[in-house]
């Protein structure tokens, strides 16, 4: 037990630990998000005595501030916005969203912020949870401080797994601090709508915050450095969501950089590389994730704090043989799908290493492989129009030396398309290997095509030929029709 005393010849306070009971585990996990739950999950199911540790709400970042939030408050905006598209129905939906009902909908879906149900499934697959912070304090040791001060010490006999994610980037400017911005945080989790809203960005949070705020009644400006939206994806993606954000009523100002930021009785003020000023109740930056490896007691094992932990294709740090890292810490895709994916790999390496099985190293693609493919990572971007892309874009895979081919369909070609009413906007790409007749990449890009993307992601990951994809023939009328056109304009 960790207790704190005044010294009575001191001023200052001294601490000191009373001897407290190591208890043993074979893996022990830090972080109980989607991604720590995993790891969690699939070393239990091999029988292994797993704990985990969270110093915040079971769950992490996703159930709470991230991608259950801002779906919640998406999906209404979305919903509208397809609604408006069609005649017969859009007359009935002119009216405003009701922000207030919006909000209640977005704290059902986070719970309000309490774990209790989080909490019950860790219990149902018989891991223990211990809630405080968790540090390394050298090779398969791990101490949680609890919120009383106590302090318990686990050992891991197989493997520490480190699933503790990602923290909002904030850049150093003047004045920042002091004028409380909103991170992803604040925005998913506001309790009332600004009447005007700053966003500093051009990525996923800025496009899809922009997107929310805007619908719910704010006055949106975006300020971003780069020459446009969305830049990892393909070109075509950012203009078409520019192009609607901006119909909306979005403010977007590309090649622009916030040089300082104040507040002035309540009011943010933005000033910018060129000298322009924008005012608003609240800025939001989304300018970029940090690792949360600040504070866990790299430093024990030789490594780095607050670094990215670099990892091999079983998820074991480099450089170890008991050490993982899992999802956004070790900056391989910070996607919590894809964190669960590499969870699931982590978890069936350190079981089949604790039994002395070899690993399925030969086989990437059995059900119990442990080794990850990132060849094929997806995402979607839930704007109005959704953008979806798994893969190489045209400019990556050309980078990486692969004699490919793009062919590019207008979505509002197939017939699909017109069952989302009147104006449909999109456009799909594929990125074709010319010298191995599979496709690297796909991106989709309208209304509806976020659930056209497992089917690209089957066909990247899986390496499906291109004279197989002719027989998996899409349902009529449906916009998966797109495929048809795809290999008919690649056939030519």
């Amino acid at each position: 037990m960790l207790t704190r005393v005044a010294d009575p010849h001191t001023s200052h306070q001294t601490d000191f630990m009373t001897e407290t009971e190591t208890i043993a585990y074979d893996v022990v996990v830090l972080g109980a998000g989607p991604v720590g739950e995993n790891v969690a999950d699939r070393t239990r199911a091999a029988g292994l005595s797993t704990a985990i540790v969270e110093s915040e709400l079971v769950g992490g970042e996703c159930s709470y501030w991230a991608c259950m939030p801002s779906k919640a408050l998406l999906r209404p905006v979305l919903a509208r916005a397809d609604a408006r598209r069609l005649p017969g129905l859009s007359q009935a939906v002119r009216g405003p969203l009701d922000a207030a009902a919006v909000l209640a909908r977005r704290d059902e879906y986070t719970s309000h912020w309490h774990d209790d149900g989080q909490v019950r499934w860790v219990e149902s697959i018989g891991a223990d949870l211990y809630r405080g912070h968790g540090r390394l304090a050298g090779k398969r040791t791990v101490t949680v401080t609890g919120a009383d001060g106590e302090v318990r010490t686990l050992t891991a006999r197989h493997a520490v797994a480190v699933c503790t994610g990602t923290r909002a980037r904030l850049p150093d400017l003047p004045g920042l601090a002091e004028a409380g911005p909103w991170t992803s945080r604040e925005a998913t989790s506001a309790k009332e709508v600004p009447r005007r809203l700053i966003v500093v960005g051009g990525g996923v949070v800025a496009t899809e915050m922009a997107t929310v705020f805007q619908a719910l009644g704010s006055q949106v400006t975006v300020l971003v450095r780069g020459k446009g939206l969305l830049a990892r994806m393909e070109p075509f993606v950012g203009e078409l969501v520019a192009e609607a954000l901006t119909e909306a009523g979005v403010d977007i100002r590309t090649g622009t950089s916030v040089e300082s930021v104040t507040r002035e009785n309540g009011t943010v003020i933005a000033a910018t590389g060129t000298g322009d000023r924008f005012e608003a109740d609240e800025i939001l930056f989304a300018t970029g994730r940090a690792p949360r490896t600040d504070d866990i007691g790299l430093e024990t094992v030789g490594l780095e704090p607050g670094s990215w932990l670099s990892v091999d294709d079983t998820l074991r740090v480099e450089g170890t043989t008991w050490l993982y890292a899992c999802g956004d810490v070790n900056h391989r895709a910070l996607l919590t799908h894809q964190g669960k994916y590499q969870a699931r790999i982590a978890g069936n390496a350190i079981s089949a290493r604790a039994a002395g099985v070899p690993l399925l190293e030969t086989d990437p693609w059995g059900a119990h492989s442990a080794t990850a493919d990132h060849r094929a990572v997806p995402q979607v971007v839930f704007t109005d129009p959704e953008a979806a892309a798994v893969g190489l874009s045209l400019a990556e895979a050309e980078r990486a030396g692969h004699r490919v081919r793009a062919v590019d369909v207008d979505l509002s070609s197939v017939a699909g398309a017109s069952l989302y009413g009147d104006g449909y906007r999109g456009r799909a790409r594929m990125v074709v290997d010319l010298d191995e007749e599979i496709l690297r990449g796909v991106t989709f890009v309208g209304p509806g095509v976020g659930e056209l993307l497992h089917s690209a992601s089957i066909a990247v990951a899986g390496e499906v030929p291109v004279e197989r994809l002719w027989h998996a023939v899409p349902s009529y009328p449906t916009i998966s029709e797109v495929w048809l056109r795809l290999l008919e304009a690649y056939r030519g």
